[in-house]
């Protein structure tokens, strides 16, 4: 939904998705609200690359790459400790020229990342980049 641009609509409300999530298993819905639709604008180019926890097959680190007409949108899921959020620096990067090639150089710095038994912070913004890179190369081979 981030990566997207997506709208959440509710019995109330519409929200857009970086106003829906608010943090780690958090969102903005009120007690007495429900999502009715989700609405999806429709990108020239996306792909979705995981690397999977081996023990729950859940995302160690996850990300949704999104060539929408007047923007690139990059989105990481598993990784941060404040749950999904956006790749920026990539998102500028690619914006220039839609190309895993433009990612070379850049990194997503680990603070705030989860670390646990399963990956060091520092190894999942490895990831993150490794990604994304990947998801860039998937999204051009659908061409």
């Amino acid at each position: 939904m981030l990566a997207l641009g997506a709208t959440i609509v509710t019995n109330k409300r519409r929200l857009k998705a970086e106003e829906y999530f608010q943090g780690l298993f958090s969102t903005a819905l009120e007690a007495d609200e429900i999502i009715t639709k989700v609405m999806f604008p429709l990108p020239k180019k996306a792909a979705y690359i995981k690397f999977r926890n081996q023990a729950s097959r859940y995302a160690l680190v996850g990300v949704f790459v999104a060539k929408r007409p007047s923007d690139v949108r990059v989105a990481v899921t598993g990784a941060g400790s404040d749950g999904v959020f956006r790749a920026t620096a990539f998102e500028e990067a690619l914006k220039k020229r839609f190309s895993h090639k433009v990612l070379d150089g850049i990194a997503v710095p680990a603070e705030g990342l989860n670390s646990d038994l399963h990956g060091s912070a520092e190894y999942r913004a490895h990831l993150i980049g490794v990604l994304t890179r990947r998801a860039v190369e998937a999204a051009n081979a659908k061409d």
